[in-house]
């Protein structure tokens, strides 16, 4: 392989190993919030056991979430320096901010969350998680930012430096704000809030059907549904939104994605099926006109299909389709399996059904494959542009990188990623088989006090 593909797929896997992470921190982040209030609101010392237990695991996830991230950004010296020289203005900008907003508050405050249970007052640790919880949704903001420029460029102007151009910031919240930044945010928001809620839910499912920890995997299932349901339904909301944002400012991509050759009203949408690249049409299941509908909240507006665009500016439309149904397939059935698995828990049955609880116990792979399957629509489909109508993806790649050097260290990277998983695996689990800590209930009515405030109150 040339190295521009070797590039590609080096930096694909790096952000795919990274991307399993912070959507459960962003997401566990949330329901440590909600736990943490339940307990502090109710005093019902279920939920004092819960919110420690998931601090454990957000703790676990965060670390490999951080030493998995660091790699992209060497990545972008080394495999896409042309790249990183156009577009430095911009993405030090936004990075500069991850930092300063995002990654300072979270980790700044993530020690009293993981240490100070028995250290500070219950209302300032519960005010470090909270402060946690929003550092974690600060940083999805900044990297969407970046990512969204590439996608839909705003607030900037070309200057050339020594015949060089890059990118420089004419108008800074115009780049934040950029045309498709908040129906972006929106959606990775939201699922990152389902993969927390899945992981909650998969692993309260195991101990009833093991008969573990009944009353705390009772409790976890309740409030793990609860979020599930509410945002599968969201991201459902987000998804149209930012599908019809795609629409509207990357017309060759929602092509791609519905496989649509030919600028067409009454369009299609295509339930199931599959590309026939060769004859250049779509073989499936379609419902005439709700793409239309969808995009332009009429049957009849005609939608721009990829006869609009030269070949060479046509995303790859096969990969795109399958990527693009995958993941609205995923989101659909996460709404079915939260909302039969809520109903069943309401009326009190949930544990009979065995066969559901198996369900929800594997349900946790969903929201990761669909965030996966998201992001990978999103950059394919923004092919052949690594910089929407501004750079072509060859254009940024570095010119001085060999193909046996990025091989060599997309070997090495693989050997070390599968490493970490295997950690990451093992220690998920062996929290999960010692499962909550007995210590951590909290006698009716009381709240933790710290150890001084205690001494105090005796004397």
């Amino acid at each position: 392989m040339d190295v521009l593909t070797l590039s590609r797929i080096q930096f694909g896997a790096t952000i795919a190993f990274h991307y399993i992470y912070p959507p459960l921190s962003i997401g566990l982040g949330v329901m440590l919030v909600i736990m943490e209030g339940l307990w502090l609101k109710t005093k019902k010392p279920i939920y004092h056991q819960m919110a420690r237990f998931w601090t454990k695991v957000f703790a676990l996830t965060f670390a490999i979430g951080v030493a998995t991230g660091i790699v992209m950004e060497f990545e972008f010296g080394t495999n896409w320096a042309t790249y990183s020289r156009f577009v430095g203005d911009v993405f030090g900008s936004a990075l500069a901010a991850e930092g300063i907003f995002a990654f300072f508050l979270e980790s700044g405050f993530l020690a009293v969350l993981l240490f100070g249970w028995d250290k500070v007052g219950h209302k300032m640790h519960f005010f470090s998680t909270c402060m946690v919880c929003l550092g974690a949704h600060f940083s999805a903001v900044w990297i969407v930012v970046a990512n969204s420029w590439m996608q839909t460029p705003a607030g900037y102007k070309i200057v050339t430096h020594n015949g060089i151009p890059r990118a420089e910031i004419t108008d800074f919240w115009q780049l934040v704000f950029n045309p498709s930044m908040v129906d972006r945010l929106s959606h990775v928001v939201v699922g990152a809030w389902s993969t927390g809620a899945f992981l909650v839910v998969s692993v309260s499912a195991w101990y009833l059907l093991k008969k573990k920890h009944m009353e705390f995997a009772s409790a976890s299932l309740k409030v793990g549904l609860t979020v599930a349901l509410i945002a599968s339904l969201l991201q459902a909301v987000t998804g149209h939104t930012s599908a019809q944002g795609v629409g509207k400012n990357q017309p060759a991509k929602l092509a791609a994605f519905e496989g649509l050759y030919e600028t067409t009203s009454n369009a299609p949408l295509t339930i199931v099926g599959w590309v026939d690249e060769k004859n250049e049409k779509v073989d499936g299941i379609q419902m005439r006109g709700l793409l239309s509908f969808l995009d332009h909240n009429d049957f009849h507006t005609p939608v721009t299909g990829l006869d609009a665009f030269a070949p060479e500016d046509r995303p790859p439309v096969e990969a795109s389709f399958l990527f693009f149904h995958g993941m609205v397939a995923i989101g659909f059935s996460l709404i079915a399996i939260s909302a039969l698995g809520f109903l069943y828990f309401r009326h009190g049955s949930l544990h009979e059904r065995r066969w559901l609880l198996w369900i929800l116990v594997f349900s946790v792979l969903g929201p990761e494959i669909a965030n996966q399957l998201g992001w990978f629509a999103a950059e394919v489909g923004r092919q052949p542009w690594i910089v929407y109508g501004l750079m072509r993806t060859p254009e940024g790649l570095s010119k001085i990188v060999k193909a046996n050097i990025v091989l060599t260290s997309l070997i090495l990277f693989t050997f070390i990623y599968f490493l970490l998983f295997a950690v990451f695996i093992y220690l998920l689990n062996d929290k999960i088989q010692h499962g909550p800590h007995d210590e951590d209930l909290i006698p009716s009515g009381k709240l933790a006090l710290p150890d001084e405030l205690t001494h105090h109150k005796k004397s």
